[in-house]
């Protein structure tokens, strides 16, 4: 195996220490360079940050030393200088490259680690990809729930497209953007006439995703006439326009998501029991992104990949210092957050290596070790217990999930302190 050669840049004005580099670095591993400025040089080591930089300077311009150590020199030393010193000094930097995590997107790798567009390799991922293959066997309703950002929607058309129905429409409708009184219309489809407005009438989803699947993301948001309607429709397969007399067949799968407590909210009276119990014959839970283990990485590599092939950028690793952010933060918006934060990082990236400095400034405070809190000789329980509530609340800034997890207790034990302590 050839190894990768040695380039060293020689930026001076004369000749002599060119001619004292080809003297003492003979070796064919070696290529010997030339470049005029200064800047040129600090420029190369910006955008490839594995340069290394060795600042020779004479004892008339140590005054320099101290601003190039600061943009970013390996080391300096006084010129002249003798050769052993010099090539000690070169094997040294080298020895002290900096490393950095390459990508890992092997297209071996890839292929483990992604279904239907969907990316992750850790157990809960797995366990939901063997459920859409199951759901996609059938032609039942599906409920998908999970947090915001998790990817239900990916699993949705998943469902449609391993299924019998994947060369027919597949419809989504995302049912908390729209205003109350336009989702029956755009669902169910009116009449000419029917209210103000309606100059023609209008097919509605049902009818367009006709032997094909129609997801309803956001199914809580819908008020009780919708939901009576839309039971209707799961126990007849018929539906009629908003002003309509004639029954229309609906021969679409229907594949409902939320990011609420479907049987909480059934037990508020804000969502109908039957129409719940018509969905809940088959539910997948997309599991948040901080109990996919090792699905981190795999994602940020995906999207880096992603965004440097779409803006043309020759981004070959990631530094540590960045992975380490990025594997300590929380990740509260799950993987649209993480897909956000990469394409940003990505736009923010001049050189080859992603840094923390890239990262948007919550994760690059989520890597910094929390402060510490001083309780006084003399101080209670509850005082101690409110003022490391409140610390930890600072600290997350406001961020409560992630409070009550730093403290060890549920949301539900934070939120009663909280009212204890007069802190909500």
């Amino acid at each position: 195996m050839l190894k990768k050669k040695v380039k060293i840049l020689v930026i001076e004005r004369g000749v002599e220490l060119i001619r004292q580099l080809k003297r003492i670095c003979s070796e064919k591993k070696y290529i010997i360079m030339a470049a005029q400025t200064i800047e040129h040089g600090f420029d190369i080591s910006e955008k490839s940050a594995a340069t290394q930089i060795l600042f020779l300077a004479s004892s008339k311009d140590m005054s320099l030393v101290f601003s190039a150590l600061k943009r970013g020199s390996y080391q300096y030393a006084k010129l002249p200088i003798p050769d052993g010193e010099l090539k000690m000094l070169i094997s040294a930097a080298l020895l002290h490259q900096p490393q950095y995590t390459p990508n890992l997107l092997l297209k071996s790798e890839t292929r483990k680690t992604t279904f239907e567009k969907m990316v992750g390799g850790s157990p809960k991922m797995i366990d939901v990809y063997r459920q859409i293959r199951q759901a996609a066997s059938t032609d039942m309703p599906v409920l998908l729930t999970g947090e915001t950002g998790t990817g239900k929607d990916l699993v949705a058309r998943a469902i449609h497209q391993l299924s019998s129905r994947s060369k027919k429409a597949f419809l989504p409708i995302h049912l908390g953007a729209l205003p109350p009184e336009l989702v029956a219309g755009e669902l169910f489809g009116y009449e000419k006439g029917a209210f103000t407005g309606a100059t023609q009438s209008h097919r509605g989803l049902f009818e367009k995703a006709e032997g094909g699947t129609i997801f309803l993301d956001e199914i809580g948001t819908i008020d009780e006439k919708v939901q009576i309607s839309l039971l209707r429709l799961l126990e007849t397969r018929k539906l009629e326009r908003i002003g309509g007399t004639r029954t229309i067949s609906a021969n679409a799968r229907i594949v409902a998501a939320t990011n609420e407590n479907l049987s909480e909210a059934v037990e508020q009276s804000r969502f109908r029991e039957d129409l719940f119990f018509r969905l809940d014959i088959f539910q997948i839970i997309q599991p948040p992104l901080r109990k996919r283990g090792g699905d981190i990485v795999l994602l940020v590599n995906h999207f880096l990949k992603q965004f440097s092939d779409d803006y043309q950028r020759d981004i070959v690793g990631i530094s540590p210092e960045c992975i380490s952010a990025i594997e300590t933060y929380d990740w509260p918006g799950n993987v649209r957050e993480i897909k956000n934060v990469i394409h940003r990082a990505v736009l923010n990236c001049n050189g080859g290596i992603l840094l923390p400095d890239h990262l948007p400034e919550r994760l690059q405070k989520a890597h910094k070790p929390p402060p510490g809190i001083k309780l006084p000789m003399g101080c209670t329980l509850k005082e101690a217990e409110r003022k490391i509530i409140l610390r930890t609340l600072n600290w997350t800034q406001n961020n409560r999930r992630r409070t009550a997890s730093i403290l060890g207790i549920s949301r539900r034990s934070l939120y009663n302190k909280l009212e204890q302590y007069n802190l909500m």
